[in-house]
């Protein structure tokens, strides 16, 4: 595990033991005096989906308050899972994606499903993110029609669409 990875985890484990977070003073620099946006996602040991959450732009002052939070939210705030229970840390794989910048585009032509993750945006803000290279998407189409399903924008409905490479935290 890196230290991203290590941050999430020991986040993950503390919040479950005691309802409390690390001392984000001893976290390494790097995550400190980084401001980032990040996804945590956390997989079981058969390698299913257990929990994801993330932001699409920076909400707190540092990297690390960003790992801190989205861990926090994936293991017990997703909406499509049961709370991540302590029995099953042993075995729970962490991956962090710390996103780079979004920048619009204007056609499918310039996505790519292994480089980029993409955010789909309605005019009245509903947007749905996706991040890139996810097993089973196998089109460019697919992602795009994934993402308005996650924001719940409909297929006819114009949207504005945002590309962004992430930095994989993951074993």
């Amino acid at each position: 595990m890196d230290i991203y990875q290590q941050l999430a985890y020991d986040t993950i484990k503390l919040y479950l033991e005691k309802e409390e977070l690390p001392d984000l003073k001893k976290v390494n620099p790097e995550i400190l005096t980084r401001r980032a946006s990040c996804f945590v996602t956390l997989r079981d040991k058969n390698d299913k989906l257990r929990g994801c959450i993330g932001t699409v732009l920076p909400t707190y002052k540092n990297l690390a308050g960003e790992i801190e939070a989205n861990a926090v939210a994936a293991a017990t705030q997703d909406p499509r899972f049961l709370p991540v229970e302590i029995k099953e840390l042993a075995d729970l794989k962490v991956s962090v994606d710390v996103l780079n910048e979004p920048e619009q585009v204007f056609s499918n032509d310039d996505l790519d499903i292994e480089k980029y993750g993409i955010i789909v945006q309605a005019s009245d803000g509903r947007d749905g993110l996706l991040l890139p290279d996810i097993k089973g998407i196998k089109s460019v189409e697919e992602q795009v029609t994934i993402a308005r399903e996650k924001g719940g924008i409909e297929p006819d409905e114009e949207i504005a669409l945002f590309r962004f490479t992430v930095e994989r935290h993951e074993d």
